[in-house]
């Protein structure tokens, strides 16, 4: 009993209170393929991008590249091309967004209700094959469903008795055949993030909840919408980044075409940057299309974001 009283007496040696510690430098091992990847993909572009954006940055003449301020910003702003341009995005945006929301809502509430188990399991996986298609490709099945001749959705339009609607070539059909496209492309990936929020409202509140009322839209209200605005909030964020970004379906689509009518800001910052060749414009449009896309971010989040 001494003995073992004497032992625990004994102070501890250093080392062993040092055993259960990480060395500082497996700390940056394990950091530093994360960091070097970031600064690679992220820091170093978007520096680049604010250098240029300052300078009189041309491909064919890159022996003088004259630092020129926030002459490139004074610039773009004054455009009516650029603000023409803002205007279709943001009128895609404003038009697509809301229908994405209220779609995938609709599915995700269809989806969450009890019964047709199978059914429910393809449902699911269907709602993947959209937005796991690449957008070159989603933008190059739009040209062929919405051909003139041959396009499916004039087939369909011709067994209600509706005469051939020109998509590709009329301004006003080509804008509204990317609206639409990107609502089929999209809707899924709302669908998704409800019916996960969905799956986090309690079982037994919400049973409590259909027991007290037959309405839904008081149990949409009062129980599952709470869980649901997280991800509202982040359907919102991505949505509209992906949105001020669009390019690559846009681009296999119509080309921006017919005219300017499809020209979104990212294809407008493309001919800029890749056909003029004025990369210190384009890198100007660029970084105050990033500065929009970051207020509409914090915005959301203030106002639409909320702990359950």
């Amino acid at each position: 009993m001494l003995q073992k009283t004497q032992d625990l007496e004994r102070p501890v040696p250093k080392e062993s209170m040092n055993a259960g510690t990480v060395p500082r430098g497996t700390f940056l091992g394990f950091l530093s393929p994360a960091v070097v990847t970031l600064a690679a993909i992220g820091i170093a572009p978007l520096a680049f991008a604010i250098w240029t954006s300052m300078r009189d940055y041309n491909l064919t003449r890159l022996q003088r590249t004259p630092f020129v301020g926030l002459e490139n910003y004074a610039t773009v702003l004054t455009d009516s091309v650029f603000w023409d341009a803002m205007g279709r995005t943001f009128t895609l945006l404003i038009i697509a967004l809301p229908v994405q929301i209220a779609a995938g809502l609709g599915i995700a509430l269809i989806l969450h209700r009890p019964g047709l188990t199978f059914l429910k399991t393809i449902a699911r996986l269907s709602l993947v094959i959209p937005m796991a298609t690449t957008y070159a490709v989603v933008g190059l099945l739009g040209q062929i469903m919405f051909n003139l001749k041959y396009g499916v959705v004039n087939q369909l339009l011709g067994f209600i008795g509706i005469t051939p609607v020109n998509w590709i070539g009329d301004p006003t059909n080509a804008f509204a055949a990317i609206v639409f496209w990107d609502v089929w492309q999209w809707t899924p990936f709302c669908a998704l993030v409800f019916l996960a929020g969905l799956t986090t409202v309690p079982g037994e509140i919400e049973e409590a909840a259909r027991l007290e009322t037959k309405s839904w839209w008081t149990v949409l209200r009062y129980v599952q919408l709470p869980f649901l605005v997280p991800g509202l909030t982040a359907v919102l964020i991505l949505r509209t980044a992906d949105t001020l970004k669009q390019f690559d379906m846009v681009f296999t689509m119509t080309r921006g075409g017919p005219g300017s009518s499809t020209e979104l800001i990212s294809l407008l910052i493309q001919r800029i940057g890749f056909r003029a060749f004025d990369q210190g414009l384009a890198s100007a449009q660029a970084m105050i299309l990033l500065v929009i896309t970051i207020v509409l971010s914090r915005l959301y989040i203030h106002f639409f974001y909320r702990e359950v």
